[in-house]
């Protein structure tokens, strides 16, 4: 039987098509892959179709979605590992001259598209996914917690569910419930940065900062490049396991391993991921520009003071990124 064969499927699709970015972004919240989460979230359209015509109304459709959309997630984590940044392996901070380290076998946490989130739009009033709930270093900081541990915090304090709600998603008690989210809340504010620290960039200044960062990369002008991060910036790339911290190691370290010979060799486009700016970064080869990573970048008042480049090319694509720039 296909989509259209039954009369409860046109239904369907025009009352729960509207949720599926805000469910995309919850799947992401959950697993830390765009791809993975866009697998998932088809996983749970397929399951809320063949119920739906069982689906007698007693939560609305949105919450019955996001129950069925938490237990997909909550068996697919049964079998997979945290997906971390190099900084959550727990090693020590390189140097400039250490030798780079790949380790490719590893799930790496992934950035997601605003657009395919529902956070790109410039209207606060229109935006479906929250640009604070999906900011990297809070996706970072949510792999730490035990898959329940991670549902229950969602739940509760993104999407704002009652306890009594997320009990009946997990087959609990509403007292296990705030149990668990007690310890998810202890242990997410052990690595998580206060969320006044996060500067949208929207002011001039912020433009005007990002203006100079795509303006020193292109001209590979080092100087420059220090005056941009914080004294203390973090600057990492899966999949190298390696992470650097302070503004002169991370320009020593472009300065050294950047493939880049001098002004023209790399091209910047604009793009936003978890709520921040970000660029696709492009290598000159002969007469074109070719992806070579995908920085994402956070900001503050004084600078650039995270950068997280992915090396994932697959992400050219999910972006809507060119395979490839003219000269």
């Amino acid at each position: 039987m296909t989509l259209t064969e039954r009369p409860a499927d046109e239904d369907f699709l025009r009352q729960a098509d509207p949720y599926r970015r805000e469910l995309l972004a919850h799947c992401y919240r959950m697993l830390g892959s765009v791809h993975d989460a866009e697998d998932l979230v088809q996983e749970t359209y397929l399951r809320a179709w063949k119920s739906y015509e069982k689906f007698e109304g007693r939560s609305s459709l949105r919450t019955w979605l996001y129950r069925i959309a938490t237990r997909v997630c909550l068996t697919a984590l049964e079998n997979r590992g945290k997906r971390p940044l190099p900084t959550g392996l727990g090693n020590p901070g390189a140097q400039a001259g250490d030798e780079l380290v790949e380790q490719a076998e590893v799930p790496w946490l992934e950035p997601v598209p605003d657009a395919m989130v529902g956070a790109e739009q410039s209207d606060p009033a229109a935006i479906v996914t929250s640009r604070e709930t999906i900011r990297l270093a809070l996706i970072a900081a949510l792999q730490h917690l035990p898959p329940r541990q991670r549902a229950v915090l969602i739940l509760r304090d993104v999407l704002q569910w009652r306890a009594a709600e997320v009990a009946k998603v997990l087959n609990t008690t509403t007292t296990a419930v705030n149990s668990i989210l007690q310890r998810a809340r202890t242990q997410l504010a052990e690595v998580t940065p206060h969320e006044e620290e996060v500067v949208e960039p929207s002011a001039a200044d912020q433009r005007e900062l990002l203006d100079r960062y795509v303006d020193a990369f292109e001209r590979k002008d080092i100087t420059a490049m220090v005056e941009l991060f914080t004294k203390d910036a973090v600057w990492e790339m899966p999949p190298f396991i390696g992470w650097y911290q302070g503004a002169e190691n991370i320009a020593r370290l472009i300065d050294t391993q950047c493939p880049a010979d001098g002004p023209g060799d790399m091209r910047l486009v604009p793009t936003r991921a978890n709520g921040q700016p970000a660029f696709g970064l492009y290598m000159r080869d002969g007469d074109v520009y070719r992806p070579f990573n995908l920085p994402v970048l956070t900001l503050s008042a004084s600078g650039v003071e995270h950068v997280a480049c992915f090396f994932d090319l697959s992400l050219f694509a999910k972006f809507g990124l060119p395979e490839v720039l003219a000269r």
